[in-house]
């Protein structure tokens, strides 16, 4: 007879059947886990009146992150799994391998709201590994260009305080520019390390625009002038853009016009919202509950909760694959790409399609 050698950890997971070993170790101490990734909050700090930023202490299996990267964080609300992708904010160079997570609190935002009222040291999140291309290149460019807005502030300061931790330690030296939309200057996250981080490196330049205050260095929304202002060079320069849909837009189209979108880099994380051409027509059908109604063109995800479904999902905009389900049929269109798909029996994201006619989904 041959003896088969296994590992003392796949021997503890076959003892623990069904469960698994993180569901026993947990009922000790929920940071004791060997195969799920976790975070503990150390601090809560208030870096603007509707924004907190969270210093989590990630678990072994954490590997760390590339500045402008994602994490998916979930938090369980009221019984049920909530999970959301929140860019850190700290440098990649941090030296005790922490984490900071900046959360502003979104009006009707179920898990920002919540982590706003129950933060606290000692509260235990569920992580997934960092995610994201949105990063700064291998070769760090001799001139740079950030753009945010609002929370969009989060994966851009990560940029910039890892560049200059790069510096400090005698790493390249190039011009960078970070200019950032806000309402005041009291909603400006992280404004003092920003203030800091500039006065620090002669070749940073801060620029905070509040474009219903007069009295700002830079007023109105974002244009071309605001960039001959600040960085005449900018067509030269690889530039990084995180913020509110208008923003984004307006940066997109400039660099469009100048024949210049290779050099710009983008993320958002707002809701992708369906647009669809003309009349929506035809039927949803949702097989495995037997469900029915008429196709209203919002995202499935939307359509199936209406419907009385509870399918489920994470962040809602395309992100983390948790809505994805099987379509047997019809034709649906990316609300993201615009690009159509009507082949059978296909896998398909519910949270950023749309049905185009009659759409039949295995739920």
């Amino acid at each position: 007879m041959t003896t088969i050698a296994r590992s003392p950890l796949r021997l503890l997971e076959a003892l623990a059947t069904p469960h698994g070993v993180d569901r026993y170790l947990e009922l000790l101490n929920p940071m004791f886990t060997v195969r799920e990734l976790r975070g503990e909050v150390t601090q809560v700090r208030r870096v603007a009146p509707d924004t907190i930023a969270l210093t989590v202490r990630p678990t072994r299996r954490w590997r760390g992150f590339s500045a402008g990267q994602f994490v998916q964080v979930t938090v369980v609300i009221d019984g049920v799994r909530r999970t959301r992708c929140y860019s850190p904010s700290n440098s990649q160079l941090r030296a005790d391998g922490r984490i900071e997570l900046t959360v502003k609190a979104h009006p009707g935002g179920l898990v920002s709201q919540w982590l706003h009222a129950n933060a606290r040291p000692g509260l235990v999140l569920d992580l997934a590994p960092a995610d994201g291309t949105f990063t700064l290149p291998t070769t760090r460019p001799d001139r740079l260009l950030m753009i945010s807005g609002g929370s969009g502030i989060t994966p851009v300061l990560s940029m910039l305080r890892t560049l200059c931790d790069e510096q400090d330690r005698g790493g390249r030296r190039g011009e960078i520019v970070f200019l950032h939309y806000a309402d005041d200057a009291e909603h400006v996250p992280h404004r003092a390390e920003l203030e800091r981080l500039a006065a620090l490196h002669d070749n940073v330049r801060l620029a905070l625009a509040y474009p219903a205050d007069e009295s700002s260095e830079l007023t109105g929304f974002f244009g071309a002038a605001h960039l001959e202002a600040l960085a005449p060079w900018h067509r030269d320069a690889q530039t990084f853009v995180c913020g509110p849909p208008g923003l984004m837009r307006a940066v997109r189209e400039h660099y469009a016009a100048i024949g210049l979108l290779d050099r710009l880099h983008a993320e958002e994380f707002t809701p992708a919202v369906a647009s669809m051409p003309g009349d929506a027509t035809g039927t949803v059908r949702f097989a495995a509950s037997d469900t029915s109604l008429d196709n209203t063109g919002a995202v499935l995800l939307e359509q199936a909760e209406a419907a009385g479904l509870r399918p489920e999902y994470g962040c809602r905009m395309g992100i983390c694959f948790s809505c994805t389900q099987t379509k047997i049929s019809g034709c649906t269109r990316n609300v993201r790409t615009g690009e159509t798909d009507d082949d059978p029996d296909t896998e398909i994201q519910l949270c950023i399609n749309v049905a185009v006619g009659d759409v039949e989904l295995a739920i």
